[in-house]
């Protein structure tokens, strides 16, 4: 009697290269020459010639010699093509850090759908500027970390926040209530993730619904985007809205916000984990 065959590795492969004839056709020969069977292939071109391919392809490879193919399409494929691409296996799950104040719902969010596998990720570490969220992270067997910043204390603080973000493959910002610095961002070297209400830049501070209620806005909404040094601009990943009229009181409009933050924020999350964004200046390609 012999044992099951081993299962195919599932490899995800995305790339990036000035547009022009033959890619399409070099990335699928030469999967198909490596033993590769390819089952799905998403790809985008910024113009009708001379703009930037984009490509994502998930394929089986019985093989699941992943480093052997990442170095041979290195060198036959992406060499002449001029190609930026990662190559993944599809059953590691990416390790993610959180970054989270006192607001607690997107972050148990996320805690919430990594424990039932909806987010295929590994959630390394929680760390927090207050403390006031560690009992409500214990519960999940995530080490959660207080550091303390305050404008005296901030270089301190930002070194031990990227000694303990060292390691992590995207750093989620899950309604963490402080300024991160491009000196952090260099530290850390890793993609990070936030999330706000779409009010900005109207209705900014401690109490933006309370101004939306004022103003009489008609949509409540969130967006998450990748952080860089100037706030609240980076690429956008994914935005969504929800009506609202002028039945609606603050805490509605509040709880709304909060639900549409935490949809937007795990499709953020689970797509970037998936390899399904790639950022293109200030936008981004989402397949």
């Amino acid at each position: 009697m012999t044992g099951s065959p081993p299962a195919d590795t599932i490899g995800r492969l995305l790339i990036r290269c000035p547009d022009r004839q033959g890619i399409v056709a070099a990335v699928a020969s030469f999967l198909s020459a490596s033993g590769a069977n390819i089952l799905s292939l998403d790809q985008h071109a910024t113009a009708p010639s001379g703009g930037t391919y984009f490509q994502r392809t998930e394929f089986a490879l019985p093989s699941g010699n992943l480093e052997g193919l990442r170095a041979a399409f290195a060198s036959d494929v992406a060499r002449s093509f001029g190609m930026e691409f990662t190559l993944t296996d599809s059953a590691v799950p990416k390790r993610i850090a959180v970054l989270v104040s006192r607001i607690d719902h997107c972050l148990l969010d996320l805690l919430w759908r990594t424990e039932r596998g909806e987010l295929d990720v590994s959630i390394e570490v929680v760390v927090s500027n207050h403390a006031d969220l560690a009992g409500a992270v214990e519960p999940f067997g995530v080490p959660f970390v207080h550091v303390p910043v305050t404008s005296e204390t901030r270089a301190e603080a930002e070194a031990r926040q990227a000694e303990l973000l060292r390691g992590v493959d995207l750093v989620v910002l899950a309604r963490y209530m402080q300024i991160v610095s491009g000196s952090l961002l260099d530290a850390v070297g890793v993609p990070m993730i936030n999330i706000h209400h779409s009010f900005l830049p109207a209705f900014v501070g401690a109490s933006p619904y309370r101004q939306a209620k004022e103003r009489g806005v008609k949509v409540v909404g969130a967006t998450a985007h990748y952080v860089t040094e100037v706030l609240d601009e980076g690429p956008i990943i994914e935005q969504d809205v929800v009506r609202v009229n002028h039945r609606h009181t603050t805490a509605d409009l509040t709880r709304l916000g909060a639900d549409v933050e935490r949809s937007v924020l795990s499709r953020a999350v689970r797509w970037h984990c998936e390899d399904r964004v790639v950022r293109d200046g200030e936008t981004t390609i989402v397949f």
